[in-house]
């Protein structure tokens, strides 16, 4: 095991020009150096890629597919899930080096959001990448309101994490500049099979037991007809006070249909329900005499999502044809009560429903060019979104009151058209991979906003924007060796304006934005190196994304939530990852296997009051270390978590980058901290086939850290505490 020194990369102030420079000095010399090299045993080989067609490169993941990729890309299967102390989404995506995940707090603080960032980018509600399941989208809407305040998917229904860090594809958007995040559900196994299990949390200290139950059941019958059953599901309470009554439900049906060996098609329908309290964040004061407590007894978040896919594929040796429709139907509501002085407090709600329709052909084929393989890809894909949200809020109430009459403040009807058409083309010239793309993206996009005022309507605005992108990008790759790989890709990364970004109340008037705020866009580069093979899989990347003009969400003096340009922002650093097998190394270790990642990250702003300070909340370093055992029936796995410190610096029009802790507990700097945890499973395969146990502890030494907020919930939360939890499964 071995942690790379970030001290190099801490003026990393290279240029576009620059970077181009390396990568192809760098190609060339590995080009050189390798020309002579020997080929590897042929029964240590990674499958290379040949005339076929590769089609869908998300579709059945595997280390193989990652060692091919030219891009930073990690995967996650069920085997290390079940291994490892994972009882979370969040949880299995802090083993992926880049990539942070932030703790449940303020308006994202219930167990149904998901707050992860890419390489610096905000993690509030997962904004800035493209999060699928089975490459349908999991947010609201993806153009109009990408947030994940509800994702609706659960571990227990999930066989693996792939996760695609950069911008090296032109066929996913329209939000990839950190990268796609696809979660690929447990497969239609081909004879009747099934599993139930249980996942068992307890806090320490706070005497709250959350229960994880899941089941999976399936199989394919002779006229090739595949059914499955899955389910996934969370009841219980959360380790802080009025952080309980946690209601999930996740349930999927998955049908295929193979007409012959070339032709298939796939139905999925998908429910997702999920409700939970979100407990508020705490005063310095308050944090101090009890960081547990909570005086919010009317504090939720509520959502539902249903979906449907149909899939309909084609490959023979060289063609590879893809149609992928989906519905989606979503609803989701909130209620928060917000201090408004210390005797007094009103109450926000906000229902809001989406729908979603899309339809998306792709096909690809390989062909030869002289004595070149070739592999073309071209696509398109229609996307129609509507939108309907509300905001209300009460009149102020003192403490354990009723609550008054709440009144519409604001309503919005919104809704996109967009066409994205795309093609890339793979070269293959000796050792050499080259794939050029492109994708053009046309969005329609409307937003009729009315502004109340005691809740009788004020204004009605009718706020819209036509936004027409070419986004290139280009992918090399050099096989140094079979199990060796140099990588190099560049990408433009688009974001269009969201629903909430179009148009604003101040002071109970109606206003448009299409003239102040703007679609988002950034440069992306990659250059990184790969191993896999004898036992070892390494990844090496550095990266640099260069924003022109990142949007920031803020708070006004009436604790308004508003969008504002933070100005020109850079992304740049290192990624590292490694796993080892020892077995590989020696008989006497077989069993014994290692594993780690560590980020090195500078995120700052370009321009503005707070030119060349850190973007708030994300921490410079990041690291996993872990190591894994597995004798005969048993497995035991310990592994370390770590990050450095983070930022809450206020707002940059006050000019004043707040580093010391604020008395309300929502500015400030954020210590860094880590964590241990521990599992130990027992397979009763010879006693009773199919029975699996383990246990384990999460946070082992009950270290005490924290993060913060600055929405209208915002203040101190404290982050999970020693945890003890109990997993049994039975396989049958």
């Amino acid at each position: 095991m071995f942690f790379l020194s970030p001290t190099p990369f801490h003026n990393l102030n290279f240029k576009v020009t620059q970077l181009s420079l390396a990568v192809g000095l760098s190609m060339l010399c590995l080009s050189a150096a390798h020309a002579e090299e020997k080929t590897a045993d042929s029964s240590n080989v990674l499958p290379t890629i040949t005339i076929e067609a590769q089609g869908n490169w998300l579709k059945n993941a595997n280390a193989e597919k990652v060692q091919q990729h030219a891009g930073a890309r990690t995967i996650i299967d069920r085997k290390y899930l079940d291994e490892t102390a994972s009882t979370s989404l969040k949880d299995a995506l802090r083993q992926v080096p880049g990539v942070q995940v932030q703790e449940s707090n303020g308006t994202g603080g219930s167990d149904v959001s998901l707050n992860i960032g890419v390489r610096g980018l905000t993690s509030r509600l997962s904004p800035r990448s493209t999060i699928l399941m089975d490459g349908v989208p999991l947010s609201f809407a993806p153009y109009g309101q990408p947030q994940l305040s509800l994702a609706p998917v659960s571990l227990g229904n999930i066989e693996s994490v792939d996760v695609v860090r950069g911008a090296g594809s032109v066929r996913f958007g329209p939000q990839n500049v950190g990268g796609i995040i696809n979660f690929s559900t447990r497969s239609i196994p081909e004879t009747f099979s099934g599993s139930v299990g249980l996942t068992t949390e307890y806090a320490s200290g706070t005497d709250q037991t959350k229960l994880s139950p899941n089941l999976f059941v399936g199989g394919t019958l002779d006229n090739s007809l595949g059914l499955a059953l899955l389910y996934s599901g969370t009841k219980g309470n959360g380790y802080r006070e009025n952080n309980n009554k946690t209601d999930i439900d996740d349930v999927l049906l998955k049908t295929a249909y193979d007409f012959n060996d070339q032709d298939k098609i796939a139905l999925n329908l998908h429910h997702y329900e999920g409700t939970g309290e979100m407990p508020e964040g705490l005063t310095s004061e308050q944090y101090k005499a009890n960081p547990y407590q909570s005086a919010h007894q009317r504090d939720y978040f509520s959502g539902r999502r249903s979906d449907a896919s149909l899939r309909y594929t084609h490959k023979d040796d060289v063609n590879n044809f893809e149609l992928l429709s989906y519905y989606i139907d979503s609803f989701r509501t909130s209620n928060l009560e917000v201090e408004s002085s210390a005797t007094q407090r009103y109450l926000d709600i906000s229902p809001r429903d989406y729908q979603v329709f899309a339809v998306e052909p792709r096909y690809s084929r390989a062909y030869q060019l002289g004595s070149l393989n070739s592999e073309v890809t071209v696509g398109y894909r229609y996307l129609e979104e509507e939108s309907s949200e509300l905001s209300g809020r009460s009149s102020t109430y003192a403490k354990g009151a009723a609550v008054p009459k709440i009144n519409t403040r604001t309503t919005s009807n919104g809704g996109t058209k967009a066409h994205a058409a795309y093609i890339d083309n793979r070269f293959e010239l000796g050792k050499w991979s080259i794939t050029p793309g492109v994708r053009y993206e046309s969005i329609d996009t409307h937003n009729n906003f009315s502004a109340y005022k005691n809740g009788v309507l004020n204004n009605t605005v009718n706020a819209s924007i036509k936004s027409e992108e070419f986004l290139p990008s280009l992918a090399v790759m050099y096989k140094a060796t079979e199990h060796w790989n140099i990588f190099a890709n560049a990408a433009v990364s688009f974001g269009p304006q969201q629903y909430n970004q179009l148009a604003r109340a101040v002071n109970n008037v109606a206003q448009t934005t299409t003239d102040g705020l703007h679609p988002e866009k950034s440069n992306n580069y990659e250059i990184g190196t790969k191993y896999l093979g004898h036992g070892l899989n390494a990844e090496l990347t550095a990266f640099y994304l260069d924003f022109e003009k990142e949007l920031v969400l803020e708070r006004d003096a009436q604790n308004n939530g508003i969008w504002t340009d933070l100005g020109a922002t850079s992304h740049k650093g290192i990624e590292a990852g490694l796993s080892y097998d020892f077995g590989q190394f020696s008989d006497v270790l077989e069993g014994l296997t290692a594993y780690g990642n560590y980020t090195f990250t500078k995120a700052v702003a370009e321009a503005g009051n707070f030119k060349g300070k850190d973007l708030p909340f994300y921490s410079r370093h990041v690291a996993n270390l872990g190591v894994g055992y597995q004798y005969d029936a048993w497995n035991i796995n310990a592994d370390m978590f770590a990050q450095s410190k983070q930022h809450s610096p206020g707002n940059q029009d006050s000019g004043i980058y707040q580093t010391e802790e604020t008395a309300n507990g929502k500015l400030g700097d954020i210590a860094g901290y880590s964590t241990f945890a521990v599992r130990a499973g027992y397979d009763f395969n010879q006693q009773l086939n199919g029975l699996k146990v383990a246990a384990g502890i999460k946070n082992v030494f009950d270290k005490q850290y924290y993060t913060r907020s600055t929405d209208s919930t915002g203040g101190k939360y404290v982050g999970q505490p020693r945890t003890f939890f109990l997993q049994t499964s039975f396989d049958f």
